[in-house]
């Protein structure tokens, strides 16, 4: 073990040394001032969880008998029994512990219950949102945090260097004329709707800009990574029903918003209605997909269709060579508001949001004929830098992180 411990130390430094981005995203600050013994940062690939752990480490700045950085994806950890090793680096003086990819590890969830009930040590670690990271008795004992791709607000701060104010639900309903004048004053001379065009094409990955050619490229991987090796490792899928999976996610990439047929996709994808939805589960698990109810599912059984969208706008670009403009801008509002709201589909209007809110999604012709007698309704309209009373421009959805 003492080998092992020397060695994650060299890999450590090794690690801490590189350069890291000085952009912090949202959650940092949260994670860093928390108190918490065990904090657990649970999100898709390639949404910045390392670098996020890696700058909270730096920021400590503690000697390196005390902390420690370790992935569990490096062939030296993939065996280790890891309470042991967490007991061991406890004994020789460890106070703090960052844990990537934990998932990697065998019934890491057993080991982690373990050292928050006889170790005096803080662990923060990272892990697919595909595992099961967010089960009850997961969250009663840690400190569960979602990073979700980066907000619009988020891109456009990293794009030019400007700090930008990020406004819950409410505040944008309530007061969005002064909040888009008050963002649009801040840009100067850079128009919102032009960089809102550039944020739905390659915006939601912070990897954009360490690499802005190969954006593209590296996304694809990026979903490639998530089907072969993580949906394949993590439920045991064979490589033949990948590319069912594959197959499934361009047929909903290619549609229109509209309630998906369980028979029409069947078909198109050759599988059976139990497997397909075990694969719709996947997926969203796997945070490729998201997967949104009619709001009368939530009082009883009732025969309606689901809709399905990709987790983000960049996603229909890499996997569409045209993607619909309604389909982008739903999977837009979708992607913003899915990581802090409640969301269902509806029969009038697009969606309800914490079953309070009615949303029309449109193009900035839309009008209020669909949802005009309806008690805490707005459209959410694309192509206007900013609204008048329940027109909302719909690019202002994505400051709310």
């Amino acid at each position: 073990m003492e080998n092992l411990l020397e060695k994650a130390r060299q890999l450590s430094i090794l690690k801490t040394s590189q350069k890291l981005p000085s952009y912090k995203r949202f959650l940092y600050r949260k994670i860093k001032n928390s108190n918490s013994k065990i904090i657990g940062i649970y999100g898709a690939r390639g949404v910045g969880k390392t670098t996020l752990i890696l700058q909270i480490l730096k920021n400590l700045n503690l000697p390196v008998k005390e902390s420690l950085y370790i992935s569990c994806d490096h062939p030296f950890f993939t065996d280790i029994n890891l309470f042991d090793f967490l007991e061991y680096f406890y004994k020789k003086g460890g106070k703090i512990i960052f844990i990537d990819e934990i998932h990697k590890i065998k019934d890491f969830q057993k080991h982690l219950k373990s050292a928050y009930d006889f170790l005096g040590i803080r662990i923060i670690f990272t892990g697919s949102s595909a595992i099961s990271l967010t089960e009850p008795d997961f969250t009663r004992r840690f400190s569960m945090y979602k990073l979700p791709v980066l907000s619009f607000k988020e891109y456009i701060e990293l794009s030019y260097g400007i700090k930008l104010k990020s406004f819950t639900l409410e505040e944008i309903i309530k007061n969005h004329e002064l909040v888009s004048q008050e963002i649009i004053n801040l840009l100067k001379n850079e128009r919102i709707l032009s960089l809102f065009e550039e944020y739905n094409k390659h915006g939601c990955y912070p990897f954009y800009f360490e690499d802005k050619a190969k954006f593209l490229d590296r996304l694809q991987d990026t979903v490639n990574a998530i089907l072969y090796y993580d949906m394949a490792e993590m439920f045991k899928i064979s490589s033949d029903k990948i590319h069912t999976l594959k197959k499934l996610l361009a047929t909903i990439c290619a549609s229109k918003p509209m309630e998906f047929s369980i028979d029409k996709l069947t078909n198109i994808t050759g599988i059976s209605k139990a497997t397909f939805y075990k694969y719709i589960d996947y997926l969203s698990r796997g945070e490729l997909l998201i997967h949104i109810m009619h709001e009368a599912k939530r009082f009883k059984s009732i025969r309606k269709p689901d809709k399905l969208y990709l987790s983000n706008p960049n996603l229909l670009n890499a996997i569409c060579l045209s993607p619909d403009k309604g389909t982008l801008r739903e999977t837009f509002f979708v992607s913003m508001l899915n990581s802090q709201h409640r969301l269902f589909y509806t029969d009038k209007g697009d969606f309800m949001v914490d079953e309070k809110y009615i949303f029309e999604i449109g193009g900035k012709n839309k009008d209020f004929s669909q949802i005009k007698n309806i008690k805490n309704s707005f459209l959410a309209v694309d192509d206007i830098e900013i609204g008048f009373e329940r027109k909302i421009p719909l690019w202002l959805f994505g400051f709310l992180y």
